[in-house]
């Protein structure tokens, strides 16, 4: 299984972790890591500094068929959303694409691109999901237990569960619910857009996690700092080797 090895000089981002896992061991370690979620406060919202917006474009080499990772950070100021501090890490895509365990190709890039940071954000906030996730572990929750840090996911499509009755207007949401369960929070941050799939990942319940995404929206239908993420990972501008 995934074992932690050294870590950065903080101590804030692992390194040396195993990611030659078949499906099977991926499935097993997803049920594990998930038991350990928090789904509660750890951080006074009210004193939140900066928050981290992360996401990753890939490119699939025509010749090798090697995919590569861009792994884009932005870290902003909260709440006026300056820019802190940005990064990009360029890593080999060592994991398949397999439905549900998407986490696994695209951590490693991240977490490259997170020791590149000279700053802690006191909060992340990825392209993806949450608990909002067959085995409760989306790269926000994954990520977020591996560094130990507040994590939010905002995902652009349901990937398990079920919503009704919401409305057209910018600020309606619904609740995400599977077998009873409300997993995450659906919700129209634009007019005439699909809706985005809010869900808490680690150290953070759901009303702060959706009351946070609302707090960084800027007339668009991504949340700043996934859409400033996005943008960056899109561009690959001197992405580092990772």
């Amino acid at each position: 299984m995934m074992e932690a090895g050294a870590e950065s000089a903080d101590g804030w981002v692992p390194q040396n972790l195993r990611w030659d896992l078949t499906p099977d061991e991926a499935i097993a370690l997803q049920r594990e890591m998930a038991s350990q979620v928090q789904l509660m406060n750890s951080f006074d919202p009210e004193t939140l500094g900066t928050i981290a917006g992360i996401d990753a474009s890939y490119r699939d080499d025509p010749e090798t068929g090697v995919g590569t990772s861009y792994a884009a950070v932005v870290v902003l100021r909260f709440p006026d959303l300056q820019l802190v501090e940005q990064t990009v890490a360029k890593t080999e895509v060592a994991f398949p694409y397999v439905p549900g365990l998407l986490s696994f190709r695209e951590t490693p890039g991240v977490l490259a691109a997170l020791r590149q940071l000279t700053v802690r954000p006191d909060l992340l906030m990825l392209d993806g999901q949450g608990v909002a996730h067959p085995r409760r572990l989306g790269i926000a929750s994954h990520v977020g237990l591996l560094t130990d840090t507040p994590a939010i996911g905002v995902a652009k499509s349901v990937l398990t569960g079920r919503y009704e009755n919401l409305g057209e207007q910018a600020g309606d949401s619904a609740p995400l619910v599977y077998k009873g369960e409300t997993i995450g929070t659906v919700l129209r941050s634009k007019v005439r857009t699909n809706p985005l799939i809010l869900s808490p990942g680690h150290k953070i319940d759901l009303p702060t996690a959706v009351r946070l995404v609302q707090q960084c929206l800027r007339g668009y239908r991504l949340p700043e700092p996934t859409r400033q993420a996005d943008k960056l990972a899109g561009e690959r501008p001197a992405a580092t080797d990772a």
